[in-house]
């Protein structure tokens, strides 16, 4: 019983160990801003957001869902703001977000479409957007995203969607409002069959445990 509880005690601290999955962020739908002068519909509104990274691609992977499905036929798109260390742009003050602060800018077309600014920028690969119904998916290289002081897991982002480029009026939401977040890391796949490993072998000892009860009962 001993040996037991000290392997189950390894692995399960082993487990706790590994880094966990993203945290997706709620926001409620149909917060839209009052300064917005665009016309509100579902895939302008925001109701969660998430970040990850993956350490072993160079990867964030961003994610998001909208309270109605992404109509391309209606004027609109998506800019997720990045800060990668110095946070100098914080132009939103006066429409109530002044902790949305980003030194680049990720910018994704209802079409698919995206590309980067920044001192590394440029166009997203074809197969980098997912839209499908309500939702998008994003994958963008860390080397699009350069480092001006931050790790990969220190970066914040914020994501607003918007009629079009220009005046802070035509942003209708912020994800999260008023602040940014951090990706999450993406466990390693050593990492996840750790985890799977573990679980199994618990699983084993509890069982193999409950059959010498059993005997132990019945003899």
């Amino acid at each position: 019983m001993r040996r037991f509880i000290i392997m189950g005690s390894a692995i399960v601290s082993a487990a706790i160990a590994v880094p966990a999955g993203a945290v997706t962020i709620s926001d409620p739908a149909g917060d839209f801003l009052s300064s917005f002068s665009g016309t509100p519909s579902g895939d302008l509104d925001v109701t969660s957001f998430s970040a990850n990274y993956d350490s072993g691609l160079s990867l964030f992977k961003l994610d998001w869902t909208l309270a109605g499905n992404v109509d391309p036929a209606v004027a609109g798109l998506y800019a997720i703001g990045v800060n990668t260390g110095t946070g100098a742009a914080a132009p939103f003050a006066d429409i109530g977000a002044p902790n949305v602060i980003f030194d680049q800018v990720i910018a994704i077309q209802k079409n698919g479409s995206g590309f980067v600014t920044g001192p590394a920028g440029g166009l997203l690969a074809a197969d980098a957007v997912k839209v499908a119904g309500n939702m998008i998916s994003v994958s963008v290289p860390q080397s699009l995203l350069p480092s001006t002081g931050f790790t990969p897991l220190n970066y914040g982002f914020n994501l607003w969607p918007r009629t079009a480029l220009g005046g802070n009026d035509l942003i209708s939401d912020f994800a999260p409002d008023n602040a940014t977040i951090k990706a999450s890391a993406v466990p390693e796949p050593g990492s996840w069959m750790l985890m799977l490993g573990g679980f199994a072998a618990i699983g084993m000892m509890t069982r193999r445990s409950g059959m010498r009860a059993r005997r132990a009962v019945l003899s």
